[in-house]
C-alpha cells in the first residue's frame, strides 16, 4: 500500500505542476478516523479516481485532525480511495455536483485489526489486480452450507458445465489451488465440490505461469488458466466438513446410496484432510474430467513424445485398460484419500497425498455405424455388454527446502499402482444398402492389466546478489512398469453376394509387457541487460528407453487347454532408446503495461529402434527448432490485449512406430508404421479482456489457430465385406480455429445478473480411404445466455438458453450433415421459514434430426430436492427425486470422415433418495488480541 500510495503522490506531482484546476472545480471534504479507537488518522492519502481506466484526477493529505478537502475537475462519478501505511485501504464510489459535498467520518481499519476477523467492504465485488481477476465470496449469496461449485456458477466470466468442468474467461480452467497450494494432489474437483463456499474469503482467477517462468520472471508462454481459494483466516483454526448418508430404490436395477464423508483440519499453516465417497448413483466424486472421477487415469501410462521431443505420460484408453465414460452405463465406486501439508517458518514445506480408488462399471450398448464407399453404403450394428473392475493406489510428495535467502530444493515425487480387469461381449452385423449381408461377429474378450509408475523430480534454484540473475536446475527420473495378460474368442462370417464365403476362428493368448524408463536434466540461466531487458539461457538433455513385447499365442491342439504356439503374425519384441539435446534462449521485456519475450531452441534427436523380432535394427535423426513469442499491452487499468505463438514438433508413439499388427478387433485391425516422421504444429492466440467497475461490466474475447504440418492421421483399406484395416500415416493440411467471446454485466435497476457467450469452431482433418483423400471440414457456432435474480433466504432463479448449429462435410461423403442443437434450462429455489428449502432444475434439451438420422433427439431432465435444516443449519434431512420424467437417455451421434455413428448406452434414469447431512465446523480458539 505504501508503494501504492507513493506512485499517486508522484502523479499528483505532476498534476500539480502542469495543469490549473478549474476555478469551478467540484468540492468533497470529510474527516477520516480509525475504527477501533475512534481517534483521526493523520497524513492519510486521499484519491479521486476516473472511475474509466482508475487514473489519477486528485488527492490530498489529510490534516492532524483527519479532516481533508479536495477538489475535483468536474462534476461526474468518480472512485474515492483513502489510504495509510498502518490501515487497510476504503475504496467507495461517489457522484459529485457543482454542490460542494460533505462525506461525514470514513473509517478505517488497522491492519493488525484485518488479521483478526473478516471486513466486507463496499464497492465492487470484483477487481482486477494485474493479470488476477478477485471476487470477494462474501458479496455473491448462496444457499447455507453451499460448497465451492455454487459459488463458482454465481461469479461473473465463470461458467460450470452440467458435468462439471468449469471455464473462466472462455478457458478451461487446468488447476484449483487452496491458499496457493495443491489440494487433494492438485484434484480441481475435490476442492470445488467439497469445501464450504462461506470458508472461501475471495475466488482468484489467473493464468498460472510455469514453474521456471514464476521464478526467473522471465515468460515462457506457458500457461494454466487458474484459480486459487483465499480461506478466510479464522477458517484455517479448528476443523469443518461434512458427513451425508442417503439412500433410494429404483425399479429393475439394484438400489441407490451414496455415503460421503469430508473433514478438514487446520492450524495455522498445517492442514490435515480426508475424504471417504461411495455409492453408485453417478456422483461426480473427484474431478470434472470423466476418466479422473473415480481413480483416474491422469497417469496411465502409455507413453508418447509430447511436443518438444521429449516422452511423457498420457492416458489414451485401449482394451487393456479401457476408457469409461461415467455418463452412461451403472457403476458403483469408493474413493478413500488424504491431504498433509504443513511449513515450517520459511525454511521447509510439505504436501503429502495418498488415495485409493475402486470402480465397478457395466455397461450394454448398441452401435449402428454406417461407411460410404462412392455410390455403395456399409451398415454395421454391434451390441456390446463391458463389465471393468478398476483398482487403483496413487501417492504423491511434495517436499521444499529454503536452503537460504538466495538458493532452494524442491522434491516431487510419485508411485501409483493400477488394476484393471475388463470383460468385453459383442456380436456385430454388416450389411449393404440393401440389406444383404457382409460380415458376421461374435466376440469375447478378458484382460487384466496391471501396471507400477514411480517418478522423482529435484528442482535447484538459485538466485543470485544481483537482480533477476538467476540459475535453475532440474532432473526428472520415471519408471512404469505394465502387464497385460487377456484372452480372445472370436467367429467371423464372411460373406460375398450375401452367401458365405468363409469363417474365421480365433482363440488366442495375449500376453505385452512394455517398460519405459526416462531420464533428463534441464538447466536454465537468466541475466538482466537492463532495467527492462532480460534474457534466458537454457540446455536440455533426455533419454528415453522403451520396451514393447507383445506375444499372441494359439493352441497347437484344439482339444487342449494349453495356448502353447507362437502366432509370428502378431507377436512383436520391439526397443527403442530416443536421445535428445536442447538449447535454446529468450529474450524478455518488462513495464508497466507492456510485456513481450521472443525466444527459440533448436533439438537434436536421434532414434535407435530396433525391432528384435525381425532383427531389424534402425537410427533416425531430426533437428528441430522451436520458436515462440508472446505480447502482453494493458492499454489502461483492467484492459489487457495478448498475442502469443508457438512452434512445436509432435512425434509418434511407440506403438504407432512398432511394425505389429492388432486384431483385439477382428473385423477393424490396426497396422503399425515404422515410417512415421514427425509432425510441426503452428499455434497462434490473441485474447482481449475488460472490466469496468462503475458499470459492473466485463468482456472477454480470444481467437486461436493451429496449423499441422506434415500431421500424423490414419489410412484406412474399407474390403468390400466391411472388414477395415487402419494405419497411421502422415499428411498436410490439418487446421483448427477457435474464437469465443463473452460479456457480462448487472442489471442494476432489475436487480439481475446478465451473461452472455459466443463462440465458433472450425476443424479440417484429412485422412485417405482406400488410397484417396479424405477431408472433413466442420463448422461449429454457438450462442448463450443466463439471467439470475436473487433475494437472500427468499428465492433465487436463473434461466439459460444455448444454441449451436453445426455443419459436417466431407469430399466422399456427398452431401454435408447439418444440425442444430438448443438447451434450455432453468433452476431455482424457493426458502419458507428460513429452514425450509426447495430446489429444482429442468433441462430441455433438442438435437436435430438430419438426413441421415431420423427423428430429433430430445429429452426433458428435471430434477427437485426438498431439504429442512436444524440447529442453525448444521443439519439437515433431504429428499431428493433425480429424472423425473424419466427421460435421461443415453444417445451420442458422431459424424467424421466418410461415416457416421450412433451409440445407445445404458444410463441410469429415474430414482429417488433420503438422505441426512451434518455440517459440522469448529472455528478453533480466537486469535489473541
Amino acid at each position: 500500500m505504501k508503494q501504492h500510495s507513493v506512485y499517486h503522490f508522484f502523479c499528483a506531482c505532476l498534476l500539480s505542476l502542469g495543469i490549473s484546476v478549474s476555478a469551478f472545480a467540484q468540492e468533497i471534504s470529510g474527516t477520516v478516523q480509525d475504527t477501533t479507537e475512534r481517534k483521526p488518522v493523520s497524513m492519510a492519502v486521499v484519491m479521486l479516481l476516473y472511475p474509466t481506466d482508475s487514473t489519477l484526477a486528485a488527492f490530498t493529505r489529510t490534516q492532524a485532525n483527519g479532516k481533508f478537502n479536495l477538489k475535483a475537475p468536474k462534476a461526474g462519478k468518480y472512485l474515492l480511495e483513502v489510504s495509510h501505511p498502518s490501515f487497510g485501504a476504503m475504496l467507495d464510489e461517489v457522484q459529485l455536483d457543482a454542490t460542494p459535498q460533505t462525506l461525514g467520518t470514513l473509517a478505517l481499519t488497522p491492519r493488525a485489526k484485518l488479521m483478526q476477523e473478516v471486513i466486507v467492504r463496499a464497492g465492487a465485488p470484483m477487481k482486477i489486480k494485474g493479470d488476477t481477476v478477485i471476487y470477494t465470496a462474501d458479496s455473491f449469496k448462496v444457499s447455507a452450507n453451499a460448497n465451492v461449485e455454487e459459488l463458482l456458477r454465481k461469479l461473473p466470466g465463470i461458467q460450470v458445465g452440467k458435468n462439471g468442468e468449469i471455464k473462466a474467461m472462455g478457458k478451461t480452467v487446468e488447476k484449483v489451488l487452496v491458499d496457493g497450494e495443491a489440494f487433494f494432489g492438485d484434484d480441481p474437483g475435490m476442492a470445488v465440490k467439497n469445501l464450504r463456499a462461506d470458508a472461501v474469503k475471495e475466488v482468484q482467477v489467473f493464468d498460472k505461469k510455469s514453474e521456471q517462468a514464476e521464478f526467473t520472471g522471465i515468460d515462457d508462454g506457458k500457461t494454466q488458466k487458474t484459480i486459487n481459494l483465499k480461506l478466510k483466516e479464522d477458517r484455517k483454526r479448528g476443523f469443518f466438513g461434512k458427513a451425508e448418508v442417503s439412500g433410494g430404490t429404483v425399479d429393475k436395477i439394484d438400489d441407490r446410496y451414496n455415503n460421503n464423508l469430508m473433514i478438514n483440519a487446520f492450524k495455522g499453516k498445517r492442514k490435515i484432510a480426508a475424504y471417504l465417497l461411495q455409492g453408485n448413483t453417478g456422483q461426480n466424486g473427484l474431478n470434472w474430467q470423466d476418466q479422473q472421477k473415480y481413480g483416474g487415469s491422469d497417469d496411465n501410462v502409455s507413453f508418447s513424445v509430447d511436443e518438444e521431443g521429449m516422452q511423457v505420460t498420457r492416458w489414451m484408453g485401449n482394451e487393456e485398460d479401457p476408457w469409461i465414460d461415467t455418463r452412461n452405463g451403472f457403476f458403483e465406486n469408493l474413493n478413500v484419500g488424504g491431504q498433509y501439508t504443513n511449513k515450517w517458518g520459511d525454511k521447509q514445506s510439505v504436501n503429502f497425498s495418498p488415495k485409493v480408488n475402486r470402480l465397478l462399471y457395466d455397461n450394454t450398448r448398441s452401435i449402428f455405424n454406417q461407411i460410404q464407399l462412392g455410390d455403395s453404403l456399409l451398415n454395421n450394428n454391434t451390441n456390446e455388454r463391458q463389465a471393468v473392475a478398476k483398482r487403483n493406489i496413487k501417492n504423491n510428495l511434495v517436499y521444499d527446502l529454503k536452503i537460504d535467502s538466495l538458493r532452494s530444493l524442491k522434491f516431487t515425487t510419485k508411485l501409483n499402482v493400477y488394476n484393471t480387469e475388463n470383460s468385453t461381449e459383442s456380436q456385430s452385423l454388416n450389411t449393404s444398402k440393401t440389406g444383404i449381408r457382409n460380415n458376421d461377429a461374435i466376440t469375447n474378450q478378458i484382460t487384466e492389466n496391471n501396471r507400477t509408475v514411480f517418478g522423482q523430480t529435484i528442482l535447484y534454484k538459485q538466485k543470485f546478489k544481483k537482480d533477476r540473475r538467476t540459475l535453475s536446475a532440474q532432473t526428472d527420473l520415471n519408471f512404469s512398469r505394465s502387464e497385460t495378460d487377456g484372452f480372445l474368442y472370436a467367429i467371423n462370417n464372411l460373406y460375398a453376394g450375401g452367401l458365405l464365403a468363409r469363417t474365421d476362428s480365433i482363440d488366442q493368448q495375449k500376453d505385452n509387457r512394455n517398460i519405459q524408463r526416462k531420464a533428463d536434466i534441464k538447466l536454465a540461466y537468466t541475466e538482466p541487460l537492463s532495467k527492462t531487458y532480460a534474457l534466458e539461457l537454457n540446455y536440455e538433455f533426455s533419454w528415453v528407453n522403451g520396451e514393447n513385447d507383445q506375444l499372441t499365442l494359439s493352441k497347437s491342439n484344439s482339444s487342449s487347454d494349453k495356448y502353447d504356439q507362437l502366432v509370428d503374425s502378431l507377436s512383436n519384441r520391439f526397443q527403442q532408446d530416443f536421445f535428445t539435446h536442447k538449447t535454446g534462449f529468450r529474450i524478455s521485456h518488462k513495464t508497466k503495461k507492456i510485456r513481450y519475450s521472443i525466444g527459440s531452441s533448436a533439438g537434436f534427436t536421434r532414434w535407435n529402434l530396433n525391432d528384435l523380432t525381425a532383427n531389424q535394427p534402425s537410427t533416425r535423426r531430426f533437428t528441430n527448432l522451436f520458436p515462440s513469442a508472446n505480447f502482453n499491452y494493458t492499454y489502461k487499468a483492467n484492459h489487457s490485449f495478448g498475442v502469443e505463438y508457438n512452434g512445436r514438433t509432435m512425434q509418434p508413439s511407440l506403438t504407432q512406430l512398432q511394425n505389429l499388427r492388432n486384431n483385439n478387433n477382428p473385423l477393424n485391425e490396426v497396422l503399425g508404421n515404422p515410417n512415421l516422421n514427425q509432425s510441426f504444429r503452428h499455434s497462434f492466440g490473441v485474447n482481449h479482456n475488460s472490466y469496468n467497475f462503475l458499470k459492473e461490466m466485463w468482456t472477454y474475447q480470444s481467437i486461436n489457430v493451429d496449423f499441422t504440418q506434415n500431421a500424423i492421421t490414419q489410412s484406412r483399406i474399407i474390403e468390400a465385406n466391411g472388414k477395415t484395416i487402419t494405419q497411421p500415416i502422415n499428411t498436410n493440411g490439418n487446421m483448427n480455429l477457435n474464437s469465443w467471446m463473452g460479456m457480462g454485466t448487472k442489471v442494476t435497476k432489475l436487480k439481475l445478473d446478465f451473461n452472455m457467450n459466443l463462440s465458433f469452431n472450425y476443424n479440417r482433418f484429412n485422412d485417405f480411404i482406400n488410397q484417396i483423400r479424405n477431408t472433413t471440414n466442420t463448422y461449429s457456432a454457438s450462442v448463450g445466455f443466463n439471467i439470475g435474480k436473487q433475494k437472500e433466504k427468499k428465492y433465487e432463479i436463473y434461466i439459460n438458453n444455448d444454441f449451436g448449429y453445426n455443419i459436417n462435410r466431407t469430399t466422399l461423403f456427398g452431401s454435408p450433415i447439418r444440425y442444430a442443437t438448443n438447451t434450455v434450462g432453468m433452476n431455482g429455489a424457493i426458502y419458507m421459514k428460513k429452514t425450509w428449502k426447495l430446489s429444482s432444475n429442468i433441462e430441455y434439451n433438442v438435437r436435430q434430426q438430419t438426413e441421415q438420422f431420423s427423428g430429433n433427439v430430445n429429452n426433458t431432465l428435471w430434477n427437485a430436492m426438498l431439504e429442512k435444516t436444524f440447529r442453525k443449519d448444521e443439519f439437515t434431512v433431504f429428499f431428493t427425486v433425480r429424472d423425473i420424467l424419466n427421460q435421461n437417455i443415453g444417445i451420442d451421434r458422431n459424424f467424421g470422415g466418410n461415416s457416421l455413428t450412433e451409440i445407445r448406452n445404458d444410463r441410469l434414469q429415474r430414482f429417488f433418495l433420503l438422505g441426512f447431512r451434518w455440517d459440522f465446523k469448529n472455528n478453533g480458539p480466537k486469535p489473541k488480541s
